[in-house]
């Protein structure tokens, strides 16, 4: 039997012995980030999406190879194990396949089946089987037995097709291929219930609708899912041929008679036999494999809304910082005022205030005059505004206090404020802020999240971002695994400043956690700052092993060592004493000297210990050393004059910022309180298979826009700016012209309108 690690090996494309040394180190306790950075020779490079994925198989095949040893156990007690039934169950290769092999001795509820056995009508259908040439009734009258409850040949006949059912139903081999029979041929297929057409309005593109079922794409599957849980839609699972009249065995049901010998040449026992086929299809296996067909389904979307949800949530952890400048943070509001906070190039809040510039106190002269003081005072460089209710009329008065300043030279930033408030009730913020009011602290983490978005993201729940893609439809704890994986990597890709660290960040460090990141805070507070990467010994609980998994990816800035500012884990600072040998160099002089480093060769300093690819980061960390792999600092200008959806005019350009990225496309904020749908078809001249491989969250854009739908709230947009504009179609929806599809079914893949709608009232700062 293949090993797991061969298997693992096969699926990921690599070597054998890279997968062993992976799985050897995460069995030892080392995480991914570590061992995808710092033990590149042992798994040949391995990098962290690999290695995620090796962690996922690796778990999914141990539960497979622990369930196969219980399920040989079981057939084993009960003196049912032949050699070729374990030879089955060694190669089942998953969970279903091997639960298929199980369920004819797997212990359950006395079946009809079970008791029509017991009254010892067994023989009776394997008779009938056998040889359909006698009268089925003048067979089933030898095995009448009254006092087994077999009152007369009907009962013994009814009690034989219970029997043959079952056995149908449990073929394994049979159920498996009419699986796989069903999900080529077969289809979705939904319809409104009666009554309901105007309350599920958002689900009308789904009152009358079929499509394949391998073809479905993962936001579609959703939202039928949804639509039935929300008691809109009725949804089925059809196949062609699948109930046919009585008498006419449709495809289905003539394998299983292929299968069984069951065939219509006029003996006497025929009809009957075809009518025990029929009724194990309909009643039992074709329910089985609706129900195992819906399972997969879901799974299949389930896995691709996780794979964008993922994909977003990086993209927007990662996105550009724009550093330790003081900011001025505004939470948008009518009724209950403009919330105002500031913080300082490290973050502390240095001041917070209430402001009511808009309707209906319109204290906009004395809000202008109130931030223009804050600013001055405390220097400012930035102002972020939250870019939920009236964050264009805050804008507004964003641009009026900088004209107000112009010596202040700041510049303004419209934000996502998704799950702001989320965490201003959080006991995150409690703890960081507890003198603010809840209100207050929604502003702070705007500011904060302008100055560095993952230090400040981190202290939210992924789910509440709100860059997923029906993220409320799927495994909670599936979900919250994906993203915990996305921002471990995230964090630890970027290094965290240990001396100013928030215990949120600490905590999603390589080897450390809640507990641990609290005492490091702890020892921070009561001792001063840490000097040296080795004084992190010093903190209570943090062991050998936690040192060495996290060293690397925290950071000493103006330490005692320069080396600790660095990614240079200190298990290789020997090897950067080899360098400063050969080189005759101080390390002071020697970081940063792009030209000498470059002239390196790391093959001359690499040993038994420390190969090539490990000197190589090395060198590349001494050029640069703690460098961020974030892009630069850029920000979107929204055009003056464009403010809500009827100040849209098909054939406008305008720059926006892409929120997110699901399968059909993306959708960007470009000032209207409403994003916009950039369709997969209108991202690129050529043909693309995913909106990520042209944008990710969190990117500027500049847009055409194609069609405005104000009644709908839809906007179509084009990220090609010489695409033709149909001004006379009235109401075109979200979708670019020549994105629309023929009638249903559509391409997978295709975003549809009530979709299009849903995600993006699901998708848009939820937080709010």
């Amino acid at each position: 039997m293949t090993s797991v690690n061969q298997l693992i090996a096969g699926e990921l494309g690599v070597r054998e012995a890279q997968v062993e040394a992976a799985v050897a180190l995460l069995d030892g306790g080392a995480t991914v980030p570590f061992i995808a950075r710092y033990r590149k020779e042992a798994t040949g490079s391995l990098d962290d999406s690999q290695l995620r994925l090796l962690e996922e198989r690796l778990g999914y095949l141990r539960e497979l190879r622990d369930r196969r040893a219980s399920v040989l156990e079981s057939i084993r007690a009960q003196g049912k194990l032949t050699p070729q039934l374990a030879a089955a169950i060694a190669a089942a290769d998953t969970k279903a396949r091997l639960e298929d092999i199980y369920l004819p001795y797997k212990t359950k509820r006395r079946t009809k089946a079970q008791i029509a056995r017991e009254a010892g009508l067994g023989p009776l259908a394997e008779a009938l089987l056998a040889d359909p040439t006698p009268s089925p009734a003048g067979l089933a009258a030898r095995y009448v037995a009254p006092d087994k409850g077999v009152p007369g040949a009907e009962a013994a006949l009814e009690g034989a097709r219970h029997i043959l059912v079952e056995r149908f139903a449990e073929d394994a081999d049979l159920v498996g291929r009419l699986r796989e029979d069903f999900w080529r041929a077969g289809q979705a297929v939904s319809r409104v219930r009666k009554g309901k057409e105007a309350a599920g309005a958002k689900f009308a593109d789904y009152f009358d609708w079929s499509e394949r079922l391998e073809r479905m794409p993962s936001h579609r599957i959703l939202a039928l899912f949804r639509g039935e849980k929300e008691e809109i839609l009725d949804l089925d699972l059809a196949a062609e041929g699948e109930d046919m009249p009585a008498g006419t065995p449709g495809p289905f049901e003539r394998a299983i008679c292929h299968r069984h010998g069951v065939a219509a040449h006029g003996r006497p026992g025929d009809a009957w036999l075809l009518e025990t086929v029929r009724g194990a299809w309909r009643t039992k296996i074709r329910t089985g494999i609706k129900t195992d067909l819906r399972t997969r389904l879901f799974e299949k979307a389930e896995a691709e809304a996780m794979k964008v949800f993922a994909g977003n949530l990086k993209d927007l952890l990662l996105a550009a910082p724009a550093g330790g400048r003081a900011t001025i943070g505004l939470d948008p509001g009518y009724r209950n005022g403009v919330k105002v906070a500031v913080v300082d190039a490290t973050g502390k809040v240095v001041a917070v205030e209430t402001t009511y510039p808009h309707e209906p106190q319109r204290r906009w002269r004395e809000t202008v005059e109130t931030l223009g003081r804050l600013c001055r005072t405390h220097k400012v460089d930035l102002v972020a505004i939250g870019n939920g209710t009236a964050s264009r009329e805050t804008d507004k008065l964003a641009a009026e206090v900088l004209a107000a300043n112009p010596d202040l030279r700041m510049t303004k930033v419209m934000v996502s404020e998704a799950g702001a408030s989320v965490y201003s009730a959080s006991e995150i913020a409690s703890r960081e802020l507890p003198d603010l009011d809840v209100s207050h602290r929604g502003a702070v983490s705007i500011a904060r999240r302008l100055q560095d978005p993952l230090a400040e993201l981190v202290k939210i729940d992924p789910k509440s971002i709100g860059v997923g893609q029906y993220q409320h439809d799927v495994t909670e704890a599936k979900l919250s695994r994906s993203l915990s994986a996305v921002v471990e990597d995230a964090v630890n890709a970027v290094g965290v400043d240990v001396n100013t660290a928030s215990p949120a960040l600490l905590a999603q460090v390589s080897g450390l956690g809640a507990s641990l990141a609290a005492n490091i805070v702890a020892y921070r507070d009561g001792n001063g700052p840490f000097r040296s990467r080795v004084a992190l010994k010093k903190v209570p609980g943090l062991g050998p092993k936690t040192f060495e998994l996290s060293a690397g990816f925290l950071r000493i800035q103006g330490g005692e060592n320069p080396l600790d500012r660095s990614g240079v884990h200190p298990e290789a600072y020997p090897v950067v004493r080899r360098i400063l040998e050969a080189t005759k160099s101080d390390i002071r002089a020697l970081i940063a000297d792009g030209a000498k480093l470059k002239a390196l060769s790391p093959a001359a300093f690499a040993d038994e210990r420390f190969g090539v690819p490990t000197v190589r980061d090395i060198i590349a960390e001494l050029e640069k050393p703690g460098r961020d792999p974030r892009p630069a600092f850029k920000t979107a200008t929204f055009q003056e004059g464009v403010e809500t959806l009827g100040d849209l005019k098909p054939g406008m350009q305008l720059e926006g910022v892409v929120t997110n990225v699901a399968a059909f496309g993306a959708f960007v904020d470009i000032g209207v309180h409403q994003d916009g749908l950039v369709h997969i078809s209108a991202m690129a001249r050529r043909r693309i298979s995913a909106p990520s491989e042209v944008v990710k969250a969190g990117d500027v854009v500049r847009v055409l826009v194609l069609s405005v739908d104000v009644p709908r709230k839809r906007i179509a947009l084009s990220m090609r700016l010489d695409d033709p504009i149909d001004r006379a179609a009235p109401n075109a929806g979200s979708r670019p012209p020549a994105a629309r599809p023929a009638p249903a079914p559509a391409p997978a893949g295709q975003p549809d309108g009530a979709l299009a709608a849903a995600l993006r009232r699901a998708t848009t700062r939820p937080g709010r």
